[in-house]
């Protein structure tokens, strides 16, 4: 089965990417959209917008690594399909099943016609008995390339990660029942990974690579700024002042940036205008994700960490 199509043909997809000819056009658009974007991010997704490449994002948790394919489908006004990676993930869940009740109801009532085995196993192995799960939902597309988000990557086995080779390298999945089926129109592809695992060489070598660290102190200022317009100006400077000085601790799970959003919503929510140690005991379920590092963060002193210098 060969779905081969021109894969630069006009689409809402290709269309949105012809309007970002530069990397300059990505920063803005990015930020249009509530998302700060350095000059080193724009670029890689540039690229991998300009050469329909992968692009895996690497970083800490909490950083805006999904946020990037979430806006780039908003951007190129096209639909976001996302595949969230987790430990046991198979082809059944990521690229296709079989409707087997429907499958027996169909044999069940060709058990007298006149077809052939052989047209009877075409029939029930045709595309009206697949299910589509999100890795063939982004090559079976008819009028749009979509952004297909694969998140989490690391969380997934070693054995899914070498499936995906064939996807990322020729916009094509092999089903046994029906042979291959090649991209209508070339996904734009992003990977996620947390660095829980080390990835193969061989999944690297097929994709753009991006490292999203921790913002400086005046980028983070410029999301929150971004993200929680209504914050005033101190509060906004407490907050994330704050939130660096925790950085610094030897915590599990270091805050962050969606950390440092949650705490400020929360303290603007109880009406606070400045941070202090009463505010900050009450509201440290925003940053500490477990009863450990909340202690570490009580231990290193509250009120220290609030003098914390830029």
């Amino acid at each position: 089965m060969d779905l081969t199509s021109d894969r630069d043909a006009t689409s809402p997809g290709s269309a949105g990417r012809h309007r970002f000819q530069d990397v300059d056009a990505f920063v803005q658009g990015f930020e249009r959209l509530d998302y700060v974007a350095d000059r080193a991010l724009a670029t890689a997704v540039f690229l991998a917008v300009q050469l329909r490449k992968p692009l895996l994002i690497e970083g800490h948790a909490g950083l805006g690594k999904t946020e990037v394919a979430k806006v780039l489908a908003s951007l190129l006004e096209t639909h976001l399909i996302r595949l969230q990676c987790y430990e046991g993930l198979d082809v059944n869940s990521a690229v296709y099943e079989w409707n087997y009740q429907k499958q027996l109801l169909a044999i069940k009532i060709e058990e007298k016609s006149d077809l052939t085995v052989e047209e009877k196993e075409r029939h029930i192995f045709s595309k009206a008995f697949l299910l589509e799960r999100p890795l063939l939902q982004s090559i079976l597309g008819e009028t749009a390339s979509p952004v297909l988000l694969i998140d989490e990557i690391d969380r997934a086995d070693e054995a899914f990660e070498a499936f995906l080779l064939e996807l990322l390298s020729d916009f094509q999945i092999t089903v046994p029942e029906m042979g291959t089926i090649k991209a209508r129109h070339t996904p734009y592809v992003i990977l996620t990974s947390n660095r829980t695992r080390e990835l193969s060489d061989a999944l690297k070598r097929r994709c753009f690579y991006h490292w999203i660290d921790y913002p400086s102190f005046e980028k983070e200022m410029k999301i929150v700024s971004t993200r929680l317009s209504g914050m005033e100006a101190e509060l906004r400077s407490d907050v994330v002042r704050f939130v660096h000085a925790v950085r610094q601790l030897d915590l599990a799970k270091p805050p962050g940036v969606a950390e440092t959003l949650d705490c400020g919503q929360a303290v603007m929510t109880l009406g606070k205008h400045r941070l202090d140690e009463e505010v900050v005991e009450v509201t440290l379920g925003c940053l500490a994700k477990s009863m450990e590092d909340g202690q570490k963060i009580r231990d290193a002193g509250i009120r220290e960490l609030l003098r914390h210098p830029e």
